[in-house]
């Protein structure tokens, strides 16, 4: 398997879907707004561009599963699966604003080995393989240098149901905001780990995250120099529902914060 020739195909795959939901963001009713759970919601765009991906997906490798958000196929592969979040950001498209993502990785025993992040409005698309360089639109990207907390710029996500950990949360929020160069809130995982992959924030933090949240960010982020770890600095980021994406340089000190509140 030649994973830059895959890499590519999917890419081209992502913009295609991601041309269909431009298409579609300013035509959006009541109507196709459906409840998922507590503040969790999904459109027929969603669930439209989730069968376009997994339809040509499943061509590229016939052997190989899916895990998706919207459910639309069903079918898990022994060796190799595709992770899908076909619309990272639903929040913000249902209310025009212009930050979602297509976020697509490959697993090859469970582990990240192609990841492909393409931010839909600014026609960014994000992605490596194993043992490749990261690129952004055929530009090979890297994480910040930068080494002091307080000269960086982090993300975050907030939780929309079920808060047992809120109180704990805005206080880590509250330390971090004093302690570096400010804190943002784009509303697609997706997205912030490409920022984090291509320097344009130093770290990211959240928790409550699913594995098509954050599989492709994972692979890109490591590829372009970054360092990637569950709260408790372990290795179970997928599925353990909470993550740290940073360059080298904050790493340790972003990750202590995190674990006065979250150890």
């Amino acid at each position: 398997m030649n994973l830059e020739i895959l890499c590519n195909e999917v890419c081209d795959l992502a913009r295609e879907v991601g041309s269909f939901i431009r298409s579609k963001r300013d035509q959006l009713s009541e109507e196709d707004i459906e409840t998922k759970g507590v503040h969790n919601y999904v459109t027929f765009v969603d669930k439209e561009a989730e069968r376009r991906l997994t339809a040509v997906l499943e061509k590229l490798i016939p052997e190989a599963g899916f895990i998706v958000e919207e459910e639309t196929i069903i079918k898990k592969g022994s060796r190799f699966n595709w992770v899908v979040d076909p619309l990272d950001g639903t929040t913000n498209f249902i209310h025009s604003i212009p930050v979602f993502s297509i976020s697509i990785a490959l697993t090859e025993e469970d582990e990240p080995v192609l990841g492909i992040i393409y931010d839909v409005i600014q026609d960014e698309c994000f992605y490596a393989w194993k043992g490749s360089q990261a690129f952004m639109n055929s530009k090979p990207i890297r994480v910040s240098d930068k080494q002091l907390l307080d000269e960086s710029l982090i993300a975050t996500g907030f939780p929309y149901t079920g808060f047992p950990k809120i109180d704990e949360y805005l206080f880590l929020l509250k330390e971090v905001l004093e302690k570096s160069h400010g804190i943002r809130r784009l509303g697609s995982a997706a997205i912030d780990l490409a920022y984090v992959s291509c320097g344009r924030l130093e770290g990211f933090y959240e928790y409550g995250l699913n594995p098509w949240d954050v599989s492709a960010g994972v692979i890109i982020v490591k590829q372009a120099g970054g360092v990637i770890s569950d709260f408790s600095g372990g290795t179970n980021f997928i599925t353990g529902k909470e993550i740290i994406a940073s360059n080298k340089g904050i790493y340790k000190d972003l990750s202590n914060i995190i674990r006065k509140y979250f150890g």
